[in-house]
């Protein structure tokens, strides 16, 4: 997958899905939750594309690992410094450019629990007050580290939706493939069937045409 620019600013999307849940409950939870999401899953499923340029579920659970490594780095900035700045970051170019290829999706899910569980630990034992604390981030301006919180929970929401609906869609392709090359297998029969018919048709054509000349010729001469 290529490196694009940063997309769109969409944190409305991660708090709607959020609504009025604990976000560091559905954070601390969300590894068990992508964990019951892969069970049972082939590399085969992991791997597909559900269109050219969009990630696999391999690629989102990548984007979700690395991407926790930023936002422990961006909650620990905020909690202890005044007012940082917190820089956006392209997550096209990490899933590209940061040998997600060379990850199996257990070793990501298994690198995005380990900071999870580092992150959320220090969630736990910050005081009330630093939920309060502001940074600057470089595409939305303001944001305080409660609502970043929330934003990091609807985004672990948001995949886990992805991911799922992914598994339909895959399984989707290969129903509608195998319905395909089914139809095309039906097709080939009718065709060779068509051309045997036809050729049939053509030899008893040449065959009677061979017979009339035939006949012809032993015809009495006058």
């Amino acid at each position: 997958m290529q490196a694009t620019q940063p997309g769109p600013v969409i944190p409305q999307r991660y708090v709607d899905a959020l609504g009025k849940r604990d976000p560091i409950e559905l954070m601390s939870k969300a590894a068990k939750r992508l964990r019951k999401l892969l069970e049972g899953r082939s590399e085969k499923e992991l791997e597909w594309r559900p269109a050219p340029g969009k990630w696999s579920i391999k690629e989102v659970l990548a984007h979700l690992a690395d991407g926790e490594m930023m936002i422990g780095s961006r909650l620990r900035f905020v909690a202890a410094m005044d007012r940082p700045v917190i820089v956006g970051y392209d997550q096209d170019a990490f899933v590209a450019r940061l040998g997600a290829e060379q990850r199996s999706a257990e070793e990501c899910l298994d690198e995005f629990r380990a900071l999870r569980a580092i992150n959320t630990a220090l969630l736990s034992r910050l005081p009330k007050e630093a939920f309060a604390r502001i940074g600057m981030h470089s595409e939305r301006g303001e944001e305080s580290l409660g609502h970043m919180v929330r934003l990091y929970a609807g985004h672990d929401l948001i995949h886990e939706a992805q991911i799922a609906r992914q598994f339909s869609e895959f399984k989707a392709d290969k129903r509608a493939r195998r319905e395909r090359a089914e139809e095309e297998s039906r097709e080939a029969e009718r065709r060779e069937k068509r051309e045997k018919r036809e050729k049939a048709l053509r030899k008893a054509d040449q065959a009677s045409k061979s017979e009339k000349a035939r006949r012809r010729l032993l015809e009495p001469r006058r």
